[in-house]
């Protein structure tokens, strides 16, 4: 596979107007998250079926794709790497790539729409590997620590509740919304499977947590319920 195929397929589909609206949406201007991003202008759906014609891409391949400025080649060649990762035999290859690669993971979407699938998948039967998910939660890089707690889902989805509260006690004090939001969307889908477990992580923490942490926790309690924990007394 050529990358100037991926590319020239991505240009093809690129849109001017949508370009600028997602330059918005994800914030890149001067002091936010996504400074510096560019964006071609393509949807998400649009980027997958790209990816099914180049699903065979190497990862020599996907590193050029990872290096691109164009925040739709990142996403592309992650997404290649997911569907990489489903088929592979050395799977351990592909999620030591994916780390080594984790400061090209640069916005939010790239962390959430490979992390659960790569790394959560890959570390769900090896727990006494999980104490990589400790040194990314605990990096100064935004993303290590977004692909730290997104990763719990894949945990989550299991019926294994362990390290998403451990992690969300660590993300307390955390100054980023987008970790604020990761963690308590982790802790919502906590919820849906135990809420008695999500419930006495919020006792013992809602006084302290950001606001925006806690709203996403809460998102599908009761009126009442929601009321009770918003309280700081």
């Amino acid at each position: 596979m050529a990358i100037s195929s991926v590319k020239k397929e991505l240009l093809k589909n690129g849109d001017k107007e949508q370009a600028k609206h997602l330059s918005r949406f994800f914030k890149t201007g001067k002091g936010q998250y996504g400074e510096g991003d560019v964006f071609l202008g393509i949807k998400v759906p649009v980027q997958r079926e790209i990816v099914k014609k180049f699903k065979d891409a190497e990862l020599k391949e996907i590193q050029e794709l990872l290096n691109d400025e164009f925040h739709e080649c990142r996403l592309t060649g992650l997404l290649i790497l997911v569907q990489k990762y489903k088929k592979a035999e050395n799977k351990r290859e592909i999620f030591d790539f994916y780390l080594k690669n984790a400061k090209r993971i640069n916005n939010w979407d790239l962390v959430d729409l490979t992390a659960p699938g790569i790394v959560g998948d890959f570390l769900l039967d090896k727990k006494k590997e999980r104490e990589i998910l400790y040194s990314l939660v605990k990096s100064k890089n935004l993303w290590e620590r977004r692909i730290s707690v997104l990763s719990t889902f894949t945990f989550l989805r299991n019926k294994d509740y362990k390290d998403i509260l451990k992690i969300a006690e660590i993300l307390l004090k955390d100054e980023q919304d987008l970790i604020h939001k990761a963690v308590g969307w982790m802790l919502r889908e906590l919820g849906k499977r135990n809420k008695e477990v999500e419930v006495s992580f919020l006792n013992k923490h809602h006084r302290k947590m950001p606001r925006t942490m806690l709203r996403y926790s809460i998102e599908k309690f009761s009126p009442r319920e929601r009321e009770f924990f918003m309280r700081k007394d």
